[in-house]
């Protein structure tokens, strides 16, 4: 028996597969029990990207992902380690936080709401009024300034703390194998542009979709382009962990932004938009008009935040308001006080051409280049809770497209999938278990057919080769692994044990007309081999394009499964047949 492993171990074939089997190792690089958490994205603009944190690069291999050490000098050995130390940081203190990477300081601050409670208080304010008098014995109307009271809502700040530091994060990978939405759990959106597209173009929209999903802060996105065999395009995007309504959102609409006086645009997102202010002390609930009730189970609630206009935007505005006259009246036909007065025409914000607000224009910026303005809007739910809730979504969708601009064209849903990340581990665990039973039945099988466990180990380890070799490939190039890939192994590994077996079946055949050579047994038996390749390859390569790409990591798996047992596993299978047989 030493002799025939020492000459498994020399032969050319057997090397071979050995050392794509170390290359697999490498490329997966397996770290059992690895503990700690790994940064998955940093939002833009919040603590942790003030700080200098970088997003990793969705390209690079899981391992290679920046990952926390410490923050606030605890240590942080996983997801919940790193909530628990984020409930300890103060407003406005700077904490450290430590990466395998490096250390970085990060100040964290004060995130709240604006919420509106069921009274109001006597607020004293000057009111103009006409008065008649008598001058030289004539009566006539002049302006008087009175003191009036009146009732307003009173507004209550609610402290929710501090903020998120903008980090979201993961448990650390224990190997550079990647897991697809299928495993991972996340929303799969199928979009369709509505008309043709160049490749720049194509480009240019994936490229905004991508800066859109990040700005919003939403993390591990894959953005990619996709065709069916009828020639139409399509962007598939997917992200784990989003909300199906949050992504649908962002990008079934084109998301054009344009602020009209009347049918004038005086400024759009994206260009026209320098800054967009996204932090508690500029951004939030309107505090001037907070929430209150629709009807007896409806609230609404308005928000509001600030931005900044180019200087070209600013000076186009102070063109059009130039024309623009002033109100005196009130809507209900009173006098206006000088500082309440606004002009004859309101500033109209219409997104995806559908208006979503409208606000006045203090009669003192007309003619005036201001970049500075506010942008307001609102949302509504069936309790102040909710209702909060919409109007802060709704601003955060806002000034995603402020920020980022539109698309440079519609776009189509086509489709869209979500699964639960709990679902996705049960897929996982059950893939595993599926496998395991198959391999046990399949080493039943064989054995009963061949009554010898060197064959049913040999089978076995193949099997197992193939599977590792795969699974090295997919880590290298970066592929996914989902449902459909899973689906191209256990294709793959079927085929491959009925390779197995035909050149088993070769290689123990006594034929009673003629004696054949061991080279001519592996002949005949790699002929069938290869025809069973090439068919299954020709009938594979359409699904690469086939059912708008999603099928191509099936198609993937498989080709390169079938061609690593042909071309590697196959003949290391045949050497030790032929060692075991003679």
């Amino acid at each position: 028996m030493k002799a025939k492993i020492k000459k498994l171990l020399k032969n050319g074939r057997v090397i071979t597969l050995l050392v794509f089997l170390l290359f697999a190792a490498v490329a997966i690089h397996p770290r059992p029990g690895r503990e700690g958490v790994v940064i998955r994205n940093v939002v833009t603009d919040s603590a942790a990207d003030l700080a200098d944190i970088q997003s990793p690069d969705p390209g690079i291999p899981p391992m290679s992902k920046e990952r926390i050490v410490a923050l606030a000098g605890a240590p942080v050995a996983s997801v919940v380690d790193y909530y628990k130390a984020l409930e300890r940081l103060s407003i406005n203190t700077s904490v450290t936080l430590k990466t395998n990477k490096g250390v970085y300081r990060i100040t964290p601050k004060e995130a709240f709401l604006i919420t509106q409670l069921n009274e109001t208080v006597n607020q004293t304010v000057n009111e103009t009024v006409l008065v008649n008098e008598t001058i030289n014995g004539t009566v006539v109307q002049v302006n008087t300034t009175v003191e009036k009271v009146i009732q307003v809502p009173k507004i209550n700040r609610t402290s929710l703390g501090v903020e998120d530091i903008g980090i979201s994060v993961s448990e650390a990978p224990t190997t550079n194998i990647r897991k697809g939405l299928d495993l991972e759990g996340g929303t799969r959106v199928l979009l369709q542009p509505d008309q043709k597209l160049d490749t720049e173009t194509m480009e240019v929209l994936i490229s905004n979709m991508k800066q859109r999903l990040n700005v919003f802060g939403l993390s591990d996105i894959v953005v990619r382009k996709a065709g069916d065999l009828s020639g139409n395009q399509f962007v598939v995007v997917e992200i784990a962990g989003a909300k199906e309504e949050e992504v649908k959102g962002l990008l079934a609409k084109q998301g054009k932004f344009e602020a009209k006086i009347g049918e004038d645009v005086v400024f759009k997102g994206g260009k026209d938009v320098t800054y967009v202010c996204r932090t508690a002390d500029c951004a939030g609930i309107d505090p001037q008009q907070g929430c209150g009730r629709l009807q007896e189970a409806s609230w609404t609630c308005r928000f509001s935040f600030a931005i900044s206009l180019s200087p070209a935007a600013a000076k186009r505005q102070a063109n059009v308001t130039q024309r623009l006259g002033v109100l005196t009246l009130a809507d209900d036909g009173s006098a206006l006080a000088r500082g309440d007065q606004y002009l004859d025409k309101n500033l109209d914000l219409y997104l995806d051409d559908a208006l979503v607000d409208t606000l006045r224009i203090a009669a003192d910026l007309r003619g005036r280049a201001t970049t500075d303005i506010s942008i307001s809007g609102s949302g509504v739910g069936g309790t102040e809770q909710e209702a909060v809730g919409d109007a802060l979504e709704n601003m955060k969708g806002l000034q995603t497209i402020l920020i980022t601009g539109s698309l440079p064209v519609k776009m189509n849903l086509v489709k869209t999938d979500s699964i639960s990340p709990v679902l996705g581990k049960a897929f996982v665990a059950n893939a595993i278990l599926i496998g395991l039973l198959s391999i046990i039945a399949v080493s039943v099988v064989i054995f009963i057919r061949y009554r010898n466990f060197f064959v049913v180990l040999g089978i076995i380890t193949t099997i197992f080769s193939e599977v590792f070799l795969l699974l090295g490939l997919a880590a290298l190039i970066g592929w996914n692994l989902d449902l459909a890939a899973i689906a191209g192994i256990i294709v793959a590994v079927g085929t491959g044990v009925d390779h197995q077996i035909v050149i088993t079946d070769e290689a123990r055949s006594k034929d009673s007309e003629r004696v054949l050579s061991w080279k001519q047994k592996l002949k005949r038996a790699f002929y069938i081999i290869m025809a069973a390749y090439f068919t299954a390859l020709v009938a594979l390569i359409p699904l690469w394009w086939a059912g708008t790409g999603l099928l191509r990591g099936f198609a993937i798996t498989t080709i390169m499964g079938i061609s690593f047992g042909v071309f590697v596993t196959r003949p290391a299978f045949a050497v030790f047949m032929e060692t075991l047989e003679h």
